[in-house]
């Protein structure tokens, strides 16, 4: 069950993102604790919030429960985001509720917006670990094993080779989305810093 702060803003229609109750209020939701009667505020919420982070984790926890009303959600969330690792977890909610050919079309998009990547985010390593990490792509090849995924797995795999050493392999995700280091932040930060001042 959500908490007073959620639902005073869901029914307010009013409520500040930098709060750190309201802040708290929606990293601290977890999946099974949520009941039917609070989806509507989630998703209420997920599309008023501007800050990506908090929209991040609504996505993460909506994600993790299986309600036939939040098929729609997620088509609608996959078309607002234009973070590839954001629009791959709406995928990943959305892939429980619709056929094989429906999910098909939307990675021929996903792949279409991956391919242009490196023409404005050469260096592209954030949402590349994401989406090759246990948490991303490999997840739903697992589960599904769709021809697509494996298509847009292979696509990134040859983006992500196809950039220098020093923005690979500093951090992964395991299967819960939780951030695992390689390499420490200084030593990240030091490859990177080196990268520029050579080129």
């Amino acid at each position: 069950m959500i908490n007073k702060a959620l639902s005073s803003a869901y029914e307010t229609g009013s409520f500040y993102e930098g709060n750190m109750d309201f802040r708290e209020s929606i990293f601290n939701l977890e999946p099974k604790l949520i009941e039917l009667d609070d989806l509507e505020t989630l998703k209420y919420l997920y599309f008023k919030i501007k800050d990506i982070s908090l929209r991040h984790k609504l996505l993460l926890v909506l994600r993790d429960i299986y309600n036939s009303q939040l098929g729609e959600f997620f088509q609608k969330a996959y078309k607002k985001e234009r973070d590839l690792e954001i629009k791959l977890i709406a995928v990943r909610g959305l892939v429980k509720y619709v056929e094989e050919h429906e999910i098909s079309k939307i990675m021929n998009h996903f792949m279409k917006i991956l391919i242009k990547r490196p023409e404005h985010t050469p260096y592209n390593y954030k949402e590349y670990e994401y989406l090759r990490s246990p948490s991303g792509l490999p997840y739903l090849i697992k589960e599904y094993n769709y021809n697509c995924f494996h298509q847009v797995l292979e696509q990134v795999e040859k983006q992500y080779e196809a950039m220098p050493f020093q923005f690979k392999h500093h951090y992964t995700y395991d299967e819960n989305d939780n951030i695992v280091e390689l390499r420490s932040t200084e030593e990240t930060e030091r490859m990177i810093e080196d990268f520029f001042k050579i080129n």
